[in-house]
């Protein structure tokens, strides 16, 4: 199953979402937090991911809205990946944007793990909190069931080291998540499990 749609309603938001692993990137993303829109259109572009996303805020408190979307964007993925066969798994990548630099390695190993390492000074930057890019990461690498490592390597620009991130993390899943001709009906484990 490539295309997935999910929806989660709590007392604190309202999300409903459809995806497309194998996209072309287009998009369509509403949330009440305009970096994190715009973070969310990054990623559909750079994973070629088609994304469909309305995210409502129920209770004012953008740290529920930014994990549940984090729950919903990463169920959707491990969804979509169906029974894993024939994918290359792992995917890394340094991502430079101007004065950042940021390095994203991952495994889609149905083994939940982040680490993520950013030196970010700013608590904000334009209305989102930088606190809750990690929670972001974490949240996803969870509900996918992926091992993630996120680190800043080089950067002061807030704004540019979130960007990186965020590119850096939808090129290495675009990588991680296609197809190895070689081995396309196998899965990539000698466990024979993911």
């Amino acid at each position: 199953m490539q295309i997935v749609n999910k929806t989660r309603v709590t007392r604190e938001t309202d999300i409903s979402l459809k995806f497309n692993l194998r996209g072309e990137g287009k998009y369509n993303i509403e949330t009440p937090v305009n970096f994190f829109s715009h973070m969310l259109r990054e990623f559909a572009c750079h994973g070629k991911f088609d994304i469909e996303l309305s995210a409502k805020s129920l209770d004012g408190d953008f740290h529920h809205l930014v994990e549940d979307v984090a729950i919903v964007l990463g169920q959707a993925f491990l969804e979509a990946l169906g029974d894993k066969k024939g994918i290359k798994r792992y995917g890394n990548i340094f991502i430079p944007m101007d004065d950042a630099l940021c390095q994203c390695s991952l495994d889609i190993s149905g083994r939940a793990y982040c680490v993520c390492k950013f030196n970010l000074t700013d608590e904000r930057t334009s209305d989102f909190e930088t606190v809750l890019l990690v929670h972001f990461y974490n949240t996803f690498a969870q509900n996918a069931g992926l091992t993630l490592h996120l680190r800043q390597i080089e950067g002061f620009d807030t704004h540019h080291i979130i960007e990186a991130s965020f590119k850096a993390f939808a090129r290495a899943l675009r990588s991680a998540c296609m197809i190895d001709e070689l081995c396309k009906d196998k899965l990539p484990s000698s466990k024979g499990v993911l």
